[in-house]
């Protein structure tokens, strides 16, 4: 087995991981960075953010009315000293991209343009046409080619962290393309691998959103926070899942039901479609359980209807919303309503972290989807996540270069080589070599459906009950698992079992969380315990990873200057 060595390694290509190798760099510009990502950087998750992002730079707007539209948005679940943080920070952000060459859509008079979105209290979301994601990608991904001390490993995939005297050392990772095991040594990893949303059968995210980052830190001993909080995404379409961007209700979209009712004047008079997402979800599912949704060839949905905004705007500000709707559903939003259902989204709760993205665990941080910094608490605001991947990426890596500085390369000796071989044994020896087990493909089939019936929008203990059982039942048939593909070059079907490995700890810690959180707050509904419960839960949910099922502790939330109150819109 082959081990390299850098200062610094990041592990994801996404927003959060390129943000946080750049401003690593910049801080230190002697530093060697290494960029391990299971795909070519330009096919991270993020490309696929359509919306916005959301910063304060307006007249009009202020800090602290961005800060009190998150923490509201939050269900009060959020640390407010870093919401506090993060609004501060994003203006410089959302500059310091534009500088960096991010076509951002403008207003006649030059400035960036902004457009509503949901739970926020004026228009502060940041956007380039309906393809934010795919330009500040690009942005990011073209910024990072200027560094020489960048080093990038594409389609290699981490398997496992490697720990010693209660910090971390490097990661195994194979490279995709050969097959072949690597050590990766580095003086400080950090975790930027996205969420989890494949746990779920039915998700905007993509086939490699699969907990990775999550699930190696869980395994090392960092617990995950809040992973009950699951955000459900109100506009997907109902064959696909792929997703319709809230910009579309940004620039004035409605949602109607089947008698052509703008249905959330019953749930959000104050916001109609502009309210936070957890609450349109619930509210689309509940005028289908009530009998005035529409019923087609894939299941249940509502109408997002953009006809009155006509052509012009649809082609100007929304032209891929109308390319996916004539592409994949055969309408044109100019003359026919667009059919949309909930569908998971986004995972608020992640790896244990603090403001600086550090995770507890000597030289291991976190930033992205993938942590929790507690930003997003019960419920996050769409447009927010992007800016968060900047903002705390760039907090990470510069935090980071800073404490190497300070640390000796490690060594390739135990316990860091015992630890490496016997992770070489596992993968090789026991998944790859396994034969006459049960087919993966199966098991992840058996995840998705019993997350989706057990731990969705509407929970209770029975449901959630079941679930943990699924669960558990599941991480036993996987120990008897194997892959039908027995070479090693570029063997997908052997990264799909380690993905599948990873998820199952991803939902586990969700469905063992949500069960042991018995009140309903933002994203988190539970039709037997349906009020807010801030005497008993006040708090964020910790688990840490353990043979019978994770271990429940919990953390106070922290409350700066605004109190919990009624969230109501």
């Amino acid at each position: 087995m082959e081990h390299l060595t850098h200062d610094i390694l990041v592990v994801g290509g996404g927003a959060a991981g390129l943000r946080a190798g750049i401003a690593a760099v910049e801080r230190s510009p002697k530093l060697s960075v290494a960029i391990v990502s299971k795909v070519y950087p330009m096919r991270s998750h993020t490309v696929s953010a359509e919306g916005g992002m959301a910063a304060v730079t307006r007249e009009y707007d202020s800090l602290d009315s961005h800060a009190y539209d998150t923490i509201k948005g939050s269900d009060f679940l959020a640390d407010q000293d870093s919401v506090e943080y993060f609004v501060k920070q994003a203006p410089h952000e959302a500059v310091q991209l534009e500088h960096w060459g991010c076509p951002f859509s403008r207003d006649p008079d030059g400035r960036i343009s902004v457009r509503a979105f949901g739970g926020m209290s004026v228009k502060r979301t940041l956007f380039a046409t309906d393809k934010i994601g795919f330009h500040l990608l690009h942005t990011l991904f073209q910024t990072s080619l200027k560094y020489d001390r960048i080093h990038r490993y594409d389609e290699w995939f981490v398997t496992s962290l490697l720990t010693n005297a209660n910090r971390v050392e490097g990661v195994t990772a194979i490279d995709i393309r050969t097959g072949e095991l690597f050590t990766i040594l580095a003086k400080a990893v950090i975790i930027a691998t996205g969420g989890c949303g494949r746990v779920f059968q039915f998700t905007t995210n993509g086939w490699i959103k699969t907990g990775d980052g999550m699930a190696l830190a869980y395994r090392a001993g960092v617990p995950l926070k809040d992973m009950e909080m699951v955000q459900y995404h109100p506009t997907l379409l109902p064959n696909t899942g792929i997703l319709i961007t809230e910009a579309a209700r940004g620039e004035g979209g409605y949602l109607i039901n089947k008698d052509g009712e703008r249905f959330m004047k019953r749930y959000v008079p104050g916001k109609m479609e502009l309210g936070p997402r957890d609450i349109i979800s619930r509210s689309e599912l509940t005028e289908i359980k009530e009998g005035r949704g529409f019923e087609g060839r894939y299941g249940s949905y509502v109408e997002l209807d953009l006809r009155h905004l006509g052509e012009k705007k649809i082609e100007e500000k929304l032209p891929f919303v109308k390319e996916l709707a004539e592409k994949y559903v055969g309408i044109d939003p100019a003359h026919d309503p667009i059919p949309v259902r909930p569908g998971q989204h986004y995972q608020m709760g992640g790896v244990h972290t603090n403001i600086e993205g550090f995770t507890g665990l000597g030289g291991l941080y976190a930033a992205g989807e993938a942590a929790c910094v507690s930003m997003n608490g019960a419920n996050r605001l769409g447009s927010n996540s992007l800016t968060e991947c900047l903002v705390y990426g760039a907090v990470a890596g510069e935090t980071v270069a800073d404490y190497v500085a300070k640390q000796p390369t490690p060594s390739f000796g135990n316990p860091v080589q015992g630890l490496a071989m016997t992770e070489e044994t596992r993968i090789y020896d026991g998944l790859l070599k396994h034969e006459n087990g049960e087919r993966t493909s199966t098991i992840r089939i058996d995840m998705q459906k019993g997350m989706e019936e057990h731990v969705g929008i509407f929970r209770d203990e029975n449901s959630l009950r079941e679930g943990c059982r699924i669960i558990e039942d599941l991480k036993k048939r996987m120990t008897n698992s194997t892959v039908d593909d027995k070479d090693r070059v570029f063997n997908t079907d052997l990264v799909s079992a380690l993905e599948l490995d990873f998820m199952l700890d991803c939902a586990e810690a969700i469905t063992y969380s949500a069960r042991a959180r018995t009140e309903s707050r933002g994203a988190h509904s539970r039709i037997d315990y349906p009020k807010r419960d801030d005497t008993s839960f006040l708090k964020h949910t910790l688990a840490y990873r353990n043979p019978n099922g994770p271990r429940m502790e919990y953390l106070p939330v922290t409350i700066t200057r605004w109190k919990p109150e009624e969230r109501v819109y």
